[in-house]
């Protein structure tokens, strides 16, 4: 598979590392990770170019993390964040979008927790390492597999986050335990053999035809990073994957609010029908909602009549109930970060000298 790069931006890369981005205002930084038996890895995190400080800046930033088969791309979703005062950023994971590279197998890993190293650099570069320190909460949004990635981050890195956002995450599988039953023990077997052969590709291509401008939908997705016949997946990845869905099943503890945005209805991607322009041809929704209440004590689900797959990428009525269960769910679960109190002056100052 050819996987062509983005032209590298002129002159040389400024000291922090932030250099102009494919989309227009947007600026990217490359993240170095560990190499793995491919070679080299890295993961991308995209943000605005800002001259100065956020406008109403709410002492809280945000980091998108996408899913299978995508990078960022909605800028809109960047604007919605900034205009409640969010710092937003985004990461292309690991062997995706601006993170792809030549000799990569695209999506691979044989684990979602190695995806925990990608979140924790695009944290760090944030400003929002291990050791914290920043005074600004931290949300963070996945969508669709990235749900299910940044659900178990949170599982196992209690108190790293402030609260999760999760649009369509893929909480279980299409057809259910039944249906992981019946098929894990043979993906294992094949993933064990041939951890990286090409399983048969059951995309037939509706979804990208109800988003993709060059199928009359409303999004320009690049075709390099978002084919519009997908990527065939992997045993291995698939492995990863029911063992996460798994780890759902059992119920997980994160300790911080959640937000689950997700379709009313699902469309079996059987043959095209109009209905999918109102529906999610994905993910089976009742069986996301099921687990819902299992990902942690705090969980709020907001179901969507007429949402995509990705939520935010509905028709604009749709959007409009999305970002306000979005805002209504913010307003009352992430409170502004208290502002730092100003340098005493005067004999205010001398009085508090006094005092330490």
């Amino acid at each position: 598979m050819s996987i062509p790069l983005p032209d590298p931006p002129p002159g040389p890369v400024p000291e922090d590392g932030w250099v102009p981005d494919v989309l227009d205002g947007f600026e990217q930084r490359t993240l170095e990770l560990a190499p793995d038996f491919e070679g080299e890895v890295v993961a991308t995190l995209v943000r605005r170019r800002h001259d100065g400080p956020l406008r109403g800046d709410a002492g809280v930033d945000l980091l998108y993390v996408h899913g299978w088969i995508d990078y960022f791309f909605q800028t809109h979703l960047a604007d919605f964040w900034e205009g409640l005062g969010v710092r937003f950023h985004a990461v292309d994971l690991r062997k995706y979008g601006r993170s792809l590279r030549p000799h990569h197998t695209p999506g691979f890993v044989t684990q979602l927790r190695t995806y925990d190293e990608d979140i924790e650099a695009a944290l760090s570069a944030m400003g929002h390492g291990a050791d914290g320190g920043t005074g600004r909460r931290l949300v963070v949004m996945g969508h669709s597999t990235g749900g299910l990635v940044v659900s178990l981050w949170a599982h196992h890195r209690p108190g790293r986050a402030d609260a999760l956002v999760l649009n369509s995450p893929w909480l279980e599988f299409q057809t259910r335990k039944v249906g992981r039953l019946v098929l894990e023990p043979s993906i294992r077997a094949q993933a064990a053999i041939a951890p990286r052969s090409q399983l048969a590709n059951v995309d037939l291509g509706f979804y990208v035809r109800t988003i993709s401008s060059r199928h009359g939908g409303a999004w320009e997705l690049d075709p390099a990073w978002r084919p519009d016949a997908g990527w065939r997946a992997t045993p291995a990845w698939l492995a990863a994957i029911f063992a996460g869905h798994d780890r759902v099943a059992r119920g997980l503890s994160i300790d911080v609010p959640i937000l689950v945005l997700l379709s009313a209805r699902s469309t079996p991607p059987v043959r095209w029908s109009e209905e999918m322009n109102r529906t999610d041809t994905v993910l089976d929704v009742v069986g996301v909602a099921a687990r819902t209440p299992q990902l942690g004590r705090v969980s709020t689900l907001a179901r969507i009549e007429g949402a995509l797959h990705d939520v935010t990428l509905s028709a604009p009525e749709v959007r409009d109930v999305v970002w306000f269960e979005t805002e209504r769910w913010f307003r009352a679960y992430v409170p502004r970060a208290p502002a730092p109190e100003p340098e005493p002056r005067g004999w205010r100052r001398w009085f508090s000298w006094l005092r330490r």
